[in-house]
């Protein structure tokens, strides 16, 4: 049995465990359907003394299974149901759960969200915006949602014209501009995730720019989420990212 208390990995539902390597630093992932769980149990009440903070990051990430699972190279017409469904729902209720903790209704919609975003983790998995994310978790311990978020804005729109109608889908269903323009989507996105007091520097969050150069060939190296990213993604064009990003 798995009983989520946040709203955001909806592991739940998934057959991966990810171990980080503290030699390499490096997330591994251990895949196998006996870890699936027998019974879930997903109740929205567990979830209502999550701290605002917490929950933007954790919604986000959230969000960032269901659109990186949309937009993957592998994704399949019965996890887009899920994915577009659990946008829909961040963008529907993450910043009602923000501003008021003991909104029950809100809190069922990302638990819903949530475990939406895992029925997409095992069918097709995340793409670049994980890859990019992971090594700031691993090399400079920010938190997995928080990390996403930093990240999501850049690689949606890095990943624009190689998947432009369904990012904006995306767009519709999170209530933001629908302008097939990779630099609208990013200001849109960037600006929906700071709205809810994400802080988005990296600069701010313990990162050092002497790092930048080795996290970029640490996530270029995840070759099981970015294989399957929809644009193909430099080592350089990762750089420019955290560049952007600090």
């Amino acid at each position: 049995m798995q009983i989520p208390t946040t709203s955001g990995t909806g592991s739940e539902a998934g057959t991966r465990a990810l171990v980080t390597d503290p030699a390499s630093r490096n997330k591994l992932a251990v895949q196998s359907r006996f870890m699936l769980a027998d019974i879930a149990v997903v109740d929205p009440d567990l979830t209502m003394t999550v701290p605002r903070d917490v929950t933007a990051a954790t919604g986000v990430d959230a969000l960032a299974h269901c659109v990186e699972a949309y937009t993957s190279r592998k994704a399949h017409p019965s996890i887009d149901l899920y994915a577009i469904e659990g946008a829909r729902l961040v963008g529907r209720y993450l910043r009602r759960a923000v501003t008021d903790g003991g909104d029950r209704e809100a809190r069922a919609g990302l638990s819903l969200a949530s475990l939406y975003g895992g029925y997409c983790l095992g069918p097709v998995n995340t793409t670049a915006g994980h890859a990019v994310a992971y090594p700031l978790g691993t090399r400079h311990h920010v938190a997995h949602g928080l990390a996403c978020a930093v990240i999501f804005p850049h690689t949606l729109a890095f990943n624009m014209p190689a998947a432009s109608t369904k990012t904006i889908t995306v767009l519709h269903a999170l209530g933001l501009p629908e302008r097939n323009v990779p630099a609208a989507a990013f200001d849109a996105t960037y600006r929906f995730c700071a709205d809810l007091g994400i802080e988005m520097r990296l600069s701010a969050l313990g990162v050092l720019n002497d790092d930048l150069g080795v996290m970029a060939d640490e996530a270029h190296a995840i070759r099981r989420l970015l294989d399957n990213n929809p644009r193909d993604l430099s080592r350089d064009e990762i750089f420019k990212m955290y560049e952007t990003a600090f």
